[in-house]
Parts: structure tokens; sequence; C-alpha cells
């Protein structure tokens, strides 16, 4: 039974009286590792950071690092770039050589004492889950963006102390260091980079019991308290129907609380990030309205990621390896699945109605669909890709719109059709293969605050085999659609729950969503066309100009759009068409369409009805789960 304990500003935050964690924790190590975070220039995106690493060899080299990845991310981001003035000292202060072996370390010599306090100056104004944003009214920390370590001290503890400018506070899973409210502290390495923080003002804190586990919410908003008191029980809604899947059972939090960190400023950029008992939560929309729709969406994903992903996680991303990527082969899975709940625990909780939840799935159908990519490559490969397309940059060209699909999307729609196949033909649930993953691999953790057991595709296989209570059938599901690259039978699964998939007719050669109108109303293609349509069928690709289209000169978006509508799909029209290389020619194009379709009730379609068994499988599976 959740019970409201407070509400109002964030005095008490990180003052969990719980006893001080014990800094020799990390077998006997050495000494914590100490960062001392000032903000004398934040009104120019700046911290200084001082860590003292002490107990050191004398004489013996010191490798300090910058993460180049982060936890909850599949991509390298090199957080280096934004650190800069770097000075060495001993403990009394004495300058040390500072040499560079690579782009992403320094190496420093310790004198006489051991210690090696390392400097230097952070610049940070991106404001989400990877990244760092300062500014004068706050800060959000992502750990790996900010903090550097030492090589070969990672299983030391470490302790973070913040010199704060007045009136601000701050929010994280870190545990608080005894009646200090700036000083937080952290068993080793991977739960410090693992723990966002959040400071400033002003903030508004909610905490909460449910199911025995106890939770904050710290908001950082500029809107009305009412505002953020019906977001926080909304909140408190989606944390319980997503219990539900476990059959109510929450998680045992580490040092006793989850803490929900929503940056909810205009500065801030549209982001979620999971950790172990925190999550990271930035948007610029309100919290109100469509805005706290959106937002919400967000916090049901990453919530359940307290579950599926820092739990119940994929051998591939255990341990986080912080100068690489680490890859998993279950993306789909780890986040694909995430994704489904995250928008199935809203319809549950009765955020969405049936048609906003019904246009969620149709998103994902139309998705898979349309994707060439899916149709060659297999989910498996799909989340080996995360390393390229998770945030990660580059500026060459890709052709990603033919060869790859979001795992998020691909999961989702897996997870859909999953769970319909179980309801009908084996009277179990997606929720009951969850609860035997949780069992397995996600309930029990060590010592360490990790998963004592992380699992791998084929885990997930057999696991699936066991709920089912059908091997054959679990080995057929994986073949086809995880290992393989079959597209699910949508139309078909749906229909066992009276929906319908109906066909909707879009012109995918429907140029005006393809081209842009260069200064001289040059008409140009400006991404790859796709596989199959009839641009690609006619030779025609990026960087190409359409110079007339039906006879008619194409030189703005009012005379495309009037062509278009004049056409329907697999009409057969004149293209003049020049390429980069300044050579003219004409070509005939097949206006093909794009497969989509929407989801639809079967009672709401013209001469369809569903029947009573089936408007109760689908009521069964849309239920409250919410102990």
């Amino acid at each position: 039974m959740k019970k409201l304990l407070t509400s109002g500003s964030l005095s008490g935050l990180g003052l969990v009286l719980l006893p001080s964690l014990a800094l020799a924790q990390g077998a006997g190590a050495g000494p914590a590792v100490r960062y001392a975070v000032t903000f004398p220039n934040a009104v120019h995106h700046e911290a200084r950071i001082a860590a003292t690493f002490a107990g050191l060899p004398a004489g013996q080299k010191l490798v300090v690092r910058m993460a180049r990845s982060s936890p909850g991310r599949y991509a390298l981001h090199d957080f280096v770039k934004n650190v800069y003035y770097t000075v060495a000292t001993d403990g009394a202060g004495k300058l040390l050589p500072i040499t560079r072996p690579d782009p992403y370390s320094w190496e420093v010599t310790p004198g006489a004492d051991g210690t090696v306090q390392f400097n230097y100056t952070l610049y940070g104004d991106r404001t989400d889950g990877t990244f760092a944003g300062i500014d004068q009214q706050h800060a959000h920390l992502n750990m790996p963006a900010t903090f550097c370590y030492a090589q070969g001290l990672e299983n030391r503890a470490a302790e973070v102390k913040f010199e704060l400018p007045a009136n601000w506070k701050a929010a994280t899973q870190l545990r608080a260091s005894g009646t200090d409210k700036a000083t937080f502290t952290a068993p080793n390495l991977q739960y410090f980079m693992d723990s966002p923080v959040v400071l400033g003002a002003p903030q508004f804190l909610h905490a909460w019991q449910d199911g025995g586990r106890n939770f904050e919410m710290a908001t950082y908003y500029n809107g009305t308290a009412t505002e953020v008191d019906a977001f926080v029980k909304k909140t408190q809604k989606v944390v319980r129907e997503a219990a539900g899947v476990f059959n109510g059972e929450l998680p045992q939090f580490d040092f006793g609380k989850y803490t929900f960190l929503g940056d909810y400023l205009p500065q801030a950029s549209g982001d979620g990030m999971e950790h172990r008992n925190s999550t990271s939560l930035t948007s610029p929309l309100p919290l109100r309205e469509e805005g706290a729709l959106r937002n919400l969406g967000t916090v049901s994903h990453e919530f359940f990621h307290a579950y599926n992903t820092e739990r119940i996680r994929a051998q591939g991303l255990e341990p986080f390896d912080f100068q690489r990527v680490n890859m998993s082969d279950a993306l789909w899975f780890g986040e694909g699945f995430t994704q489904y709940y995250g928008e199935l625990v809203l319809r549950r909780a009765g955020f969405y109605d049936d048609e906003q939840f019904f246009e969620k799935i149709s998103s994902w159908v139309n998705a898979r669909l349309n994707s060439p990519g899916a149709r060659f490559t297999s989910p498996v490969e799909m989340s080996r890709q995360a390393a390229f397309t998770d945030a990660a940059v580059s500026i060459d060209p890709t052709n990603r719109n033919n060869t790859y699909l979001s795992y998020y999307v691909q999961g989702a729609g897996l997870a859909l059709v999953l769970d319909l196949q179980l309801r009908q033909r084996y009277r179990t649930s997606l929720d009951k293969y969850m609860q035997a993953m949780w069992q397995e691999f996600g309930k029990d953790q060590t010592p360490g605050l990790a998963p004592a057991k992380t699992y791998t595709v084929a885990d997930l296989q057999r696991v699936l085999g066991t709920v089912a209570k059908d091997t054959a059938f679990a080995g057929s599901f994986f073949r086809r659609y995880i290992y393989g690259h079959e597209a699910p039978r949508f139309g078909e699964n749906l229909a066992t729950m009276g929906l319908a998939v109906v066909p909707v007719k879009a012109l995918a050669a429907a140029l005006p969503r393809q081209v842009e109108f260069d200064e001289e109303g040059r008409c140009i293609l400006v991404r790859n066309t796709t596989i199959g349509s009839g641009l690609y069928k006619a030779g025609i690709d990026r960087g190409d100009q359409i110079v007339t289209l039906d006879g008619v000169k194409v030189d703005n978006m009012e005379t495309l759009e009037g062509i278009m509508r004049k056409h329907t799909p697999a009409d057969l029209v004149p293209v003049r068409v020049r390429n980069r290389a300044g050579q003219e020619r004409a070509v005939q194009v097949v206006l093909t369409e794009d497969t989509n379709v929407q989801v639809q009730g079967m009672e709401s379609v013209d001469k369809m009805t569903a029947t009573p068994a089936q408007k109760e499988q689908r009521a069964a599976w849309l239920a409250s789960a919410a102990k």
C-alpha cells in the first residue's frame, strides 16, 4: 500500500537515516577516491573538479582516465573532449608532471607521499541522461561525462563532495555521508559511474512507500506545485502497474530507496536513462496535458528498466567497460521488450485509452513492414548495431534507412506478437515469461551490487520453452524471428484479440517528405531512396534533382504537392531527373505506396465483428495488473 510521506521543498533529499557507508569497501583496496566539485563559473557552463588518489606506490605511474562510454548507452561518446586546464599535484600541493599516452588519459607519477590530486575544468551544456549540463540554475551530471578515474583503483570506494551555490540541493542514488547534505559515497567505481546527480534550485521532493520500498522523486521544474503533485501521483501509479507485471514484486533497491531525477526545464533535452536505483528524466515539455503524458511515457519505460536491463541483465553488458562499447545480442529484449511494457503499463494504468494504445501498436507494425533492413537482418544483428546508432556520432552518410531498424521498435513488435501467442495458444502470457526471467536472473543480486547471474539469448529461448511448456515452439519462435528475419504475422495474432489490421493508403513516393528546395528552387532528394520503391527502381537517389514530374517543372513545394494530389498509388509518371554530374535523363517512376496499416477494434471496422471471446481476451490483456 503506497503512502505519501512528504511533499514540498527538497530540504531533506539524500538524508536517509542509514548507517554511513564504510569507505573501505572494495576488499581493502586502499583509501577511497575522493572528489571535490565546485561551480565558480557556472554561468559559462563550467565546473572545477579535484580528484584525490591516495595510498599509491611512490614512483609508480598512475593512469587517470575519462570514460569513453556510459551505462545505459551502447556507443562511444569520448567525454574527455570537454575536459581541460588539467593540473596534478602531490598532497602538499607540489606540481607533478603530466604526460598523455593517448587522447583519453593522463599519466602522473606520485611523489613520496603516495598522493595524486588531479584537477581539471569540465565544460557541460547538454542536460540529458548522457552528458553534463551546467548553468546558473542547476547542474545535471552524468558521472562518466563528469568524473575521471584511475586505472587499477576501480574497486576502491568513492566519495564526492559538492560545494554548492546558495539554495542548491542535491538529488542522487548515491548514499548520503552522515549528516553532510553535500557529500555522497559509492562502494566502487561501477556504482559511482552509474549514479547521476542533479543539483540546483528550485526543487520539489516527494517521498512515498510502496510494497515495502522507499521512493523519491526530485523534480526540477519552473511550473506549479499542483502540476508536480499530479505528475508524481501518476508516477506512483506507473510504479505499481510495472510491479504488477512481476506479480507485485518490487526490486530490493540498494541503500533503501529508488530516486526519480526529473529535470523538466526549458534547457533540457528530451531523454531518459536507467540506472540501478534511479532514473534520469530530462525534457523541456511541461508537466501538463500532452507534455505530461509524453514525460510519463519516459517514466514508464525507464522504471521498467529497474527490472529489465538493470537486474535482468544480458551477459554482454556486465561488467560495464568504460573504455569500449559493451556489445549485446539481446537489446531487442532489454530495450525492445521494455518499450512494449512501457506503453502497455500506461494503458493498463488508464493513461492511454484503447485508441492511443492501438496507435502505438500500429507504429511498431508499420516500422517492421516498411523496413528493408529488417527483411534481411535479424534482431540479434540489429542489437549489435547499437554501437553505431545509439547517439553515436559520424559525419559520413550511411544507408541505415535501408539496412537498419531500431531494436526498440523491432523488439516491441516481437514482444507484442509473443504475448498474444502465449495468451492464445498456451493460456499464459508475456507477464509470466518476464516473471520467470526475474526469478532466475533478476531477483538475486551480489553484494557487489551486480546480478548474480546474467543471461544469454539461448537462456531467453530456454525460459520461453519452460513457460510455454513447449520447447519446440520456443525453438521455432527464436529460429524464425530472433536469429532469423521472418516478418511476424501481426494481423493473425492481433485478430485473436478482436483487432483488425486495416491498410492505410500512403504514397511512399510522395516526394514532399523526401526532398528539399534550395535557394535556386531546385528540388533535391535529401535522403537515400528506399529499396523497392519506385524511385529506387528508377535509379534515383540522394543528391539527384527532380526537374519535372508528370511534365510539370518542379521548383516549389506547392507545385509538387499539387502534382501528387492528382495521382494514386501504382500510377506510372514521367520524370526528368538530373544527377550530381549534371546529366539529365527521362525515366518512368511507379508511385509505390507504403504498406502502412492502422490497428483498430473489429467492432469499429465496417463488416467486421469482434466475438465475445475475443473481447474477453483483449480485456484480460489490457486489464490492470497492479496488486
